[in-house]
């Protein structure tokens, strides 16, 4: 009898305040004694001193990123924190520095890991998967962990003085949390563990939504500020923990696959993920002939900020090479895509971006 199983995955905890980073110390010394700090290369000038000052009690050893998140730059992190014999490593900084910080924890023998995200531009944060680039940028592969990070410490002043690009890509990858997860549901796929997701996953990915569409625009404007103010606290949590847990627990599907496609072309390697998610889910709301759902999410897109057209993702020169490019790879087999409840072909992939130029 083959047995279906339901869970949910989460963050040890999830920490979120302005001027949080004083405590860093405080709230990651039951986890370990030395720490590694994998620090954010463009950060490192403006947040070295603060991390140093908020480390107390721990002691640590901080590690400038290379900048991108590959088996390269992993390894040379993990030869850093075995030389300095580490019992715990800290991420601070943006996705890549983060996904690092993951992976080489659980090289150096499933270390505690503690996340720092400087902007809310994705949901990587709270997840057990990194991922994984090449050196020219494209995505190489999904590295799942078998354990999500121990505490994850958002200090919402560091990220609302981010430029409020970031958060509105963390918008968009947030956007796509509640319609792949109701994919997953809808085919009955298995989330990123290899569960179904549990009732309590998909109420998440819900809130998510619900919480960007209804305070997205205000978050942006007190983001221009560069104040956390309760908009931005309430989409900050929606972009890193909700997102997260109803992405991981949920499921991924059609708009992650077509994003893997589009950083294919070098068009679009100056964009953010979530912006590519973005039209990702877009695409996918076009393939399944959702026109109504698709008015009113392109409509939100366009008040905070989010591409609608693949120029705004760099595209601007369309060619069927490059969309077949992306369809081939967002279609290919063992591919996110096949969580989608109907079969979905690369052709199907280039006549919907076709609809967006």
């Amino acid at each position: 009898m083959n047995m279906r199983v339901t869970g949910a995955r989460f963050p040890g905890r999830y920490i979120q305040a302005a001027g949080l980073l004083s405590r860093l110390g405080e709230e990651s010394k039951s986890l370990g004694t030395k720490a590694l700090i994998v620090l954010d290369n463009f950060l490192a000038s403006r947040l070295e001193a603060p991390v140093q000052a908020g480390l107390a009690p721990l002691k640590g050893e901080i590690l400038v990123h290379g900048g991108e998140c590959s088996d390269a730059e992993i390894a040379r992190s993990v030869e850093a924190g075995r030389a300095a014999g580490v019992d715990l490593v800290i991420g601070v900084g943006g996705g890549k520095a983060l996904d690092t910080a993951k992976a080489v924890a659980y090289r150096l023998g499933s270390l505690p890991t503690v996340i720092v995200p400087t902007i809310a531009a994705s949901d990587a944060p709270c997840s057990a998967l990194a991922v994984v680039y090449r050196q020219d940028h494209t995505v190489d592969y999904d590295y799942f962990l078998p354990r999500n990070p121990d505490l994850v410490l958002v200090d919402t002043q560091i990220v609302a003085e981010a430029p409020a690009r970031f958060l509105a890509a963390g918008i968009g990858d947030a956007l796509a949390t509640w319609y792949e997860a109701e994919s997953a549901r809808l085919a009955d796929a298995p989330n990123c563990w290899g569960t179904h997701g549990a009732a309590l996953a998909f109420e998440i990915a819900r809130f998510c939504r619900d919480t960007i569409f209804a305070h997205g625009t205000q978050a942006l404007a007190e983001c221009d500020a560069n104040t956390a103010g309760p908009a931005f606290e309430k989409v900050v949590e929606a972009n890193i923990l909700l997102s997260g847990a109803g992405f991981e627990s949920g499921g991924v599907a059609g708009a992650h696959a077509i994003h893997h496609g589009l950083c294919e072309l070098s068009d679009v390697h100056h964009h953010l993920h979530g912006e590519k998610v973005a039209i990702g889910v877009l695409a996918t709301l076009l393939i399944h002939g959702q026109h109504e759902e698709f008015e009113k999410v392109r409509a939100f897109c366009a008040s905070v900020r989010l591409p609608v057209r693949l120029a705004d993702i760099g595209i601007t020169e369309v060619t069927d090479e490059k969309l077949q490019k992306v369809g081939a790879r967002a279609c290919r087999p063992g591919e996110i895509m096949e969580n989608e409840p109907i079969r979905i072909t690369p052709d199907m992939v280039v006549a919907a971006l076709r609809e967006l130029v």
